[in-house]
């Protein structure tokens, strides 16, 4: 087939640019030859995020077919390949031609490829209209304005094709919801829908209304266009200014970085960075491995891939001159287990940061137990899990650390897939060993037994304890049908809902997701919490999806109000993309007062890659806010751990926000720079910092509300620091470098 030596020709190519990038003349010419390495052993047919490899596969048995049922299924398997490769066109004329050939009393065959070729008349108007005619409104659920189809053609064939598969079985509602959405993008839902195809309500307002959310991405030059991936949004060189670096876990694509200008623009530096050139990681985060002040970047690889994901996660260190370099091997961190998540912290309280990373165990043939790596206080690291006693097993896909109990050691939280929930309680060093002891059923967290995704650990009530934020993601069914249920009022079980424990002083958590509003069905990959509104509660927002194109559910976002309930906020803050996410960060990227939201977007297959999302805020209200950025000197000199308490006078009542400072949720990096809201406010009368190590207390007052100040720990006074606000609305502010891939 002439596609096929097309496609082959792509993949040669893309394996040359690995040899060709990693001369030994590169600095990071070691890992990216090793990556290149596994990138070609990873071209198998047995590895089902490889289509490829799989699509060779089954043109070569096409030529061998002993039947036509063989014949069939080697078609129709040759067509659901080229939907993962983007080839829409191609695979909707191998289903047409299969579909004509299959009998209607076969109907589970008949059925299955008519459902692909509806998904590939979904995708055809998704390529033509929210790709190529790419608005801020794109894909922006519930559909309307600028998100609107101007060439209808590909969902005229959804529509046509899924009434068709209802008109069999009424009760299908995966083909339901992707009908609805079908008319969606035509503009004609509600009005439109046969009557007894219809789910009402999906357009309506989501509980709270607030002020809708504006995608910018486009116009400043953010709207990376790549696969499933992760972002930070953090200070990189030290200018006061948040930049934006994402990436992507095909090994095909490299990192993004975009530096902050301070003038509303970014300048593409992923290249003369050597960040380009480091390819895959579904995830990332930052850290100060090393205590110079300047923030390295830790990515994760290998997830979801099974024996096919043996690559090595990189510490990138950040040289202080606007380049990074991989000092995985030399700081003793080189390993191979598929993963996506881990976190950073002090966990032997000596002032340096350790990281404890979450492997996936899928098959019992193969294990990958978690690792724990100690910080030698030197920029080597020694692996100690098994002696720590934290080396769980199982799918890993979402690590948390923090102090839940307040005793000033930090804690971990491990949320799997397998359903087992496992918090370590630390003991401190014992024999110069840090100790951790699993603490799940004393907690009262055991009984749930749900497949979770992403966590955190956050004060969602602002009572000084840390709560646990899990979200599920157990499924037997699509996305879509889960969705459809729960509009029209149906039982979907655990499946995808998030579960909040509230903190109980003593040790023990209580389930409180019911009565707080959060018994929803989410499906959250990307995640993470910040305060939207300012008013000192978290509130949050989870990308949605899996690797399946059915997948076709919006993102969520909560707020929280008062930390008595959480309100769906989706429709009226017009942020539910219905494409996949994945890391998100809470940034104020404009500098006006209050927090943004930036979302790496793209699915598992090069056929699903889609453009980033900067959700910008446009100001919910008057209430204020401070910015602060700390440095430890004992503590490690990020400071992460620090424990920050801010009491002011809201209306003549005194109340008190608390903070971690950490980067967020477990699948997303917000900056280190905690932004706390502080209501009506205009005064922090009172600014405690708990120091890591020590455990001391400084105490700063009278804070004016809009400062953005740093404190060195053990300083007296604090430093103001003036940052520029900006206007990404302005005609004037263009893209200068950042822009798609």
């Amino acid at each position: 087939m002439k596609f096929l030596l097309s496609r082959m020709t792509t993949v040669l190519c893309v394996l040359l640019l690995f040899v060709s990038c990693s001369t030994d003349k590169h600095p990071n010419a070691e890992m990216i030859n090793l990556l290149g390495s596994i990138a070609q052993s990873e071209y198998s047919s047995g590895n089902s995020f490889c289509p490829e490899a799989k699509l060779a596969y089954f043109d070569s048995l096409l030529h061998h077919a002993a039947n036509a049922a063989d014949s069939n299924f080697l078609e129709f398997s040759i067509a659901r390949t080229l939907l993962e490769l983007g080839e829409e066109e191609k695979a909707m004329q191998i289903s047409d031609r299969v579909v004509r050939r299959i009998p209607e009393y076969e109907w589970s065959h008949l059925q299955a490829v008519t459902k692909d070729i509806a998904i590939a008349s979904l995708r055809i108007g998704e390529r033509k209209n929210c790709i190529k005619n790419h608005t801020g409104e794109s894909c922006v659920f519930p559909i309307a304005g600028g998100g609107i189809h101007a060439d209808r053609n590909g969902s005229l064939k959804a529509i046509e094709t899924y009434e068709k598969l209802l008109s069999y079985e009424p009760n299908d509602l995966e083909s339901k919801w992707l009908l609805n959405i079908a008319y969606m993008t035509i503009g004609e839902y509600p009005h439109g829908v046969p009557g007894k195809l219809l789910i009402k309500g999906l357009d309506a307002d989501t509980a709270y209304s607030v002020k809708p959310f504006t995608d910018v991405a486009a116009r400043i030059g953010l709207n990376t266009n790549n696969m499933a991936g992760g972002s930070i949004v953090d200070d990189f060189n030290n200018d006061g200014y948040l930049d934006i670096i994402t990436s992507s876990w095909g090994l095909a694509q490299g990192m993004h970085y975009c530096r902050n200008n301070g003038n509303g623009t970014f300048t593409d530096l992923s290249v003369v960075s050597g960040l380009r050139a480091l390819t895959g990681g579904l995830n990332i985060m930052q850290t100060d491995y090393n205590n110079d002040g300047f923030k390295d970047i830790f990515v994760l690889r290998g997830a979801w891939k099974g024996k096919y994901g043996k690559e090595p996660n990189s510490l990138l260190k950040n040289n202080g001159d606007g380049t990074f370099s991989d000092v995985t091997k030399e700081c003793g961190l080189l390993s191979f287990h598929p993963t996506q998540t881990a976190t950073w912290a002090d966990f032997n309280n000596d002032g340096w940061l350790d990281v404890f990373i979450g492997n996936e165990t899928s098959t019992a043939d193969e294990m990958h137990p978690c690792e724990l790596f100690m910080s030698n206080k030197n920029g080597t690291f020694t692996e100690v899990a098994t002696a720590a006693g934290c080396a769980a097993i199982a799918f890993v896909k979402g690590v948390t650390s923090g102090d839940y109990d307040n005793d000033g050691l930090t804690d971990i939280f491990i949320s799997t897939l397998n359903g087992k929930k496992m918090l370590f309680r630390n003991e401190g060093v014992k024999d110069n060993m840090v100790r951790f002891t699993d603490v799940t059923a004393q907690a009262g967290i055991a009984a749930n037994k749900t497949g979770t995704f992403p966590t955190w650990f956050w004060d969602y009530d602002n009572d000084g304890w840390l709560d646990l934020l899990i979200s599920g993601y157990e499924f037997n069914r699509s996305l879509a049908w889960y969705a459809a249920a729960e509009a029209m009022g149906q039982s979907v079980g655990n499946s995808g809902k998030l579960f909040l424990y509230r903190n109980k002083h003593d040790g023990t958590f209580e389930d409180v997701s019911a009565s707080m509003g959060l018994n929803r069905v989410v499906f959250a990959m990307g995640a993470n919490f910040g305060d939207i509104d300012n008013d000192g509660y978290l509130d949050m927002y989870f990308g949605t999806g899996n690797p399946l194109y059915q997948s076709l559910v919006p993102n969520k976002m909560f707020r929280n109000l008062g930390g008595s309930r959480f309100v769906d906020i989706t429709t009226t803050a017009r942020v539910g993309n219905l494409q996949k996410g994945h890391g998100v960060s809470f940034a104020d990227l404009d500098n006006d007062g209050d927090e943004d939201v930036y979302i790496d977007m793209g699915g598992a297959y090069i056929g699903d890659a889609y453009e980033n999302s900067l959700y910008l805020n446009p100001g919910q209200n008057d209430n204020r806010w401070i910015n602060l950025t700390l440095e430890g000197v004992t503590a490690n000199r990020a400071a992460i751990g620090a424990k920050v308490k801010v009491t002011f006078k809201e209306n003549g009542k005194e109340r008190s926000v608390y903070r971690d400072v950490n980067s967020g949720g477990s699948f997303g990096s917000n900056p280190l720079t905690q932004h706390i809201g502080i209501g009506q406010a205009a005064v922090v009368e009172s600014l405690e910092i708990k120091w890591p190590v020590t455990g001391k207390v400084q105490e700063f007052r009278n804070i004016h509300a809009g400062e953005d100040i740093a404190i060195r720990e053990g300083a007296t006074t604090v430093v103001k620091r003036a940052i520029n606000r900006v206007d990404f609305m302005l005609a004037g502010n263009r893209v200068i470098g950042c822009s798609p891939f």
